[in-house]
């Protein structure tokens, strides 16, 4: 039988993170002790309170389908989450849940981008990105900072990326996959640039917003010379250790609402309703969790932060956000393995430190930055010290 794959398919990337994660899972089916440090997935339990939630959800029989843009109830906690902690208005209407907050990045671009419109995207960003903006038949137009800038763009780079063309830009503080974080001064100075072109979107994920050592957060949403174009994308994956219950939301202006949930009634309907009053859970009850979570994600970056300033050859900042470190690697391009194969690219480096030392990271080149890997401490102490002791041994012994 002949196969009939689309071109839209066709022109799609796998995901580095998914795939580094499937290899990592074919070795340990095979017996070799991985440890993973590429999957961007707290290691931590869902709440009890959130998983009795759903429990009561399910006796209570809320099996049917929901609205498709969730539960009024969980639209109006998210509602009052946004005003509360972030002092941005976006009433219940405006919200639409989704299939977590990958879904939600994607209702935005596929209701607002046309094919030739331009997104600007600043690298080192999350993978999936550029893969959701080719879908919609969009150009990304791609501003590079590097661990000199800390991986955050310039106001002056902003101004020199837009076009006539540009319809979004799309921001991501903290960071993945550099767990860096813009702060309110920063944010005002690209907000200043943007003001000017009124036509641009603002696609804000901020769905690493909890997981911050910094001790304040600003949203893009919270500056009014933009407010009335700014989206939010947030969910409940990261802050509350709920990734499987895929359940995350657009908070957007009235008109793309309604956008993205005509959108979403043609292709998933509603997110799954269990999930949803577990959602609404963790919205109104305790957030001490998050506080607890967050304290060991920075005991854990001081770790890592640690063990591979100590690694030679490793260029290392110091991650103010999310639960990644993004170190340069590029001393190590162009050496040799202990077997005989040339270390081209930072893909390279990656599949070797999987092969040899037995951990695997993702490729920086995935981010658009090539030169670079991401790991990932999400996990226990002890895994992150055997981890980069094992990195350090397999970084030298390359020639």
């Amino acid at each position: 039988m002949m196969t009939h794959i689309s071109e839209r398919v066709q022109a799609l990337a796998p995901s580095a993170t998914l795939a580094m994660s499937q290899k990592s899972n074919e070795l340990k089916a095979q017996g070799v002790d991985v440890i993973n440090l590429s999957v961007g997935e707290p290691d931590f339990e869902t709440p009890a309170h959130i998983k009795e939630a759903a429990k009561r959800a399910i006796d209570e029989n809320y099996t049917f389908y929901t609205p498709v843009p969730g539960y009024m109830s969980l639209r109006k906690a998210v509602s009052e989450k946004l005003l509360k902690e972030n002092g941005v208005s976006y009433a219940p209407e405006q919200i639409v849940v989704s299939n977590g907050a990958k879904q939600a990045l994607c209702n935005v671009i596929l209701a607002t981008i046309n094919p030739g419109d331009e997104v600007i995207i600043p690298m080192p960003a999350w993978v999936s990105y550029v893969e959701m903006v080719k879908l919609a038949g969009g150009k990304t137009v791609e501003i590079h900072a590097d661990i000199k800038q800390e991986f955050k763009i310039t106001p002056e780079q902003l101004e020199a990326a837009i076009t006539p063309a540009t319809r979004m830009i799309l921001i991501c503080s903290p960071s993945n996959p550099t767990g860096s974080i813009y702060s309110r001064e920063e944010l005002e100075a690209l907000v200043k640039v943007l003001a000017k072109y009124p036509d641009i979107m603002v696609l804000a994920d901020e769905i690493y917003e909890h997981i911050n050592f910094t001790g304040s957060f600003t949203s893009m949403a919270s500056f009014p010379e933009i407010a009335d174009r700014t989206v939010i994308i947030n969910g409940v994956s990261k802050a509350y250790a709920m990734t499987g219950w895929r359940i995350g939301y657009c908070a957007a202006p009235q008109w793309l609402a309604k956008a993205v949930t005509k959108l979403q009634g043609q292709y998933t309907s509603n997110a799954s309703s269990i999930a949803q009053k577990a959602a609404e859970a963790a919205y109104t009850g305790s957030q001490e969790c998050i506080a607890e979570m967050n304290k060991a994600f920075e005991r854990r970056r001081d770790l890592v932060v640690k063990l591979a300033s100590e690694i030679p050859g490793l260029k290392v900042n110091r991650p103010q956000g999310a639960f990644y470190l993004f170190p340069e690697v590029s001393a190590y391009l162009g050496k040799t393995t202990p077997d005989g194969k040339k270390i081209e690219t930072s893909g390279d480096l990656a599949m070797y430190l999987l092969e040899s030392g037995h951990v695997a990271t993702v490729d920086g080149g995935a981010f658009g930055m090539e030169g670079y890997i991401r790991l990932s401490y999400a996990t226990s102490d002890d895994n992150l010290r055997e981890a980069l002791r094992r990195i350090r041994e397999a970084l030298l012994n390359l020639k």
